[in-house]
C-alpha cells in the first residue's frame, strides 16, 4: 500500500520507515486509517505531516486507544473540536522527528475532507503536471495545500470550501 514511499525521494522513504515504525495502519486498522494529504501526491515539503485520517464513532475508546499507543511519542496532543459542526478528534505525534497527525471524524473516510481534497488535487495534477511545481513553490512560501491550489486556480473565500466547490462543479469528485 505505501511501497510508493518506499521508492520516493529519500524524504518518502524516511516517511515510510516512521510509518513501519508507529504501525498505525496496522494498530488502529479497525478505524479505517487512510493516508491524506502531500505525500500520497507527492507535494511535500521536508516538514510536512504525516496525515492519517479515520472513521471514528467511539471518540472515548479511539482516544484512550491512541494515548495508550502513543501518548509517550515525542509531542504527543490530542484534543477533540467541533469543524463545520462535526465533532473530530486530533491526536499529533512525532516517530523519529516525522510529525504525525491522526484525524477521527464520524463518517466514512471517503467522505472526509482531506480525502476529497486528497482526490481533486490529485485530478487537477494528473490534468496539468506543471501544477506540482507552482503548488511546492507557494508552500516554500508558508501556504497551505488547498491554499496553495485555491490561489492558482484563482478561487477566492475559504479554501477548504471552495476547493470542493470547484471539484464538484468540475466533476472531479462526485456531488452526494
Amino acid at each position: 500500500m505505501l511501497a510508493y514511499l518506499k521508492k520516493g525521494d529519500a524524504h518518502q522513504y524516511r516517511v515510510y520507515q516512521a510509518i513501519k515504525k508507529a504501525q498505525v495502519f496496522e494498530k488502529l486498522t479497525a478505524y479505517q486509517p487512510t493516508l491524506c494529504g502531500t505525500f500520497p501526491l507527492g507535494i511535500h515539503l521536508y516538514d510536512s505531516d504525516v496525515d492519517v485520517i479515520l472513521n471514528v464513532a467511539d471518540f472515548t475508546r479511539f482516544d484512550d486507544m491512541v494515548t495508550s499507543l502513543y501518548g509517550d511519542e515525542k509531542g504527543f496532543t490530542q484534543k477533540r473540536r467541533i469543524i463545520r459542526g462535526q465533532p473530530v478528534t486530533k491526536a499529533a505525534f512525532l516517530i523519529d522527528d516525522v510529525p504525525f497527525d491522526l484525524f477521527g471524524q464520524d463518517q466514512p473516510v471517503t467522505a472526509q475532507y482531506a480525502y476529497l481534497h486528497m482526490m481533486i488535487e490529485h485530478r487537477l495534477l494528473a490534468k496539468d503536471p506543471t501544477m506540482k511545481g507552482n503548488v511546492i513553490k507557494l508552500k516554500k512560501q508558508g501556504y497551505k495545500t488547498e491554499s496553495a491550489f485555491c490561489r492558482l486556480l484563482g478561487l477566492q473565500g475559504d479554501p477548504y470550501e471552495q476547493l470542493l466547490i470547484y471539484g464538484k462543479s468540475e466533476g472531479l469528485i462526485e456531488t452526494s
